[in-house]
């Protein structure tokens, strides 16, 4: 079994990947809501959610487990796998290393929250893989809460988007990195602002291939897909058609369900 968890519905992005990439694979999805957003919380606050959540997915049975936001990953995925040394984990961080080696102009972006911005994880990935590429770090607070709330194309933030992004574009940049999975379901409001100027760079279906090569026997399962969340779980199934998502809920072996973690 593989377990998905965000603090909400944005790792949702990263489930649909995987669920398409492993067909047969049973997949729990855990969203944290009780404890959204991730964004703004100090790095010990996460990463005591992230081991508690963890330690859920483990006891139900999951052998590959997904940190399915990078927030979550820049502050606790190293303390995850310390604590579950048999699990094998997946995080997921900023595509940095593709929008590196995809630019021609030499500038890239990230769009973040504000604790993925400003994480040694991402200076760090940042030092690794950028080489000479300037990058050009973009906190968007609230984008997260926006999903969330399901307020995807509202006016008021196609302005928030084009204040956001038309420096990044008018600066030269040429690839922007989505450095939050709920960011994904902005992408109808984004891609108009960009244009052809610059490509969005996801790294949905880079997990999903790792999750491939980690699966094993998880990999064959009976298709079923349980939803859990810490709070308001009918929330998960209800944001399936607004995410573009309805297809994932046929996969449902039963009503998301509340859990206590």
């Amino acid at each position: 079994m593989i377990g998905v968890f965000d603090s909400g519905i944005g790792g949702l992005s990263v489930l649909a990947a995987i669920a398409r990439a492993l067909p047969r694979a049973d997949l729990i999805y855990l969203a944290d809501t009780a404890h959204l957003p991730y964004g703004d919380k100090d790095d010990a606050y996460i990463r005591r959610r992230v081991l508690r959540i963890g330690r859920h997915l483990v006891e139900r049975g999951c052998g590959v487990i997904v940190v399915a936001c990078n927030t979550a990953t820049a502050a606790a995925v190293a303390a995850f796998r310390k604590a579950f040394p048999d699990v094998a984990v997946v995080g997921v961080e900023p595509g940095v290393k593709p929008a590196a080696a995809m630019s021609r102009s030499g500038q890239i972006a990230v769009l973040a929250t504000t604790s993925t911005a400003r994480s040694r994880r991402l200076a760090q990935l940042i030092r690794r893989h950028a080489g000479e590429v300037q990058v050009r770090i973009e906190a968007c607070p609230g984008w997260a809460t926006r999903v969330e709330t399901l307020r995807l194309d509202e006016p008021d933030f196609v302005e928030e988007a084009r204040r956001h992004l038309a420096p990044l574009l008018a600066a030269g940049v040429d690839q922007i990195v989505l450095g939050c999975t709920h960011y994904a379901f902005l992408c109808p409001v984004l891609e108009p602002i960009v244009g052809s100027q610059a490509a969005l760079v996801d790294v949905a279906d880079a997990v999903a291939r790792q999750c491939v090569r980690l699966a094993g026997e998880a990999a064959q399962g009976r298709s079923e897909l349980s939803l859990l969340a810490t709070a308001d779980p009918a929330r998960l199934q209800a944001a399936l058609p607004a995410l573009g998502l309805t297809w994932l809920g046929t996969r449902l072996s039963s009503a998301p369900c509340l859990v206590v973690a």
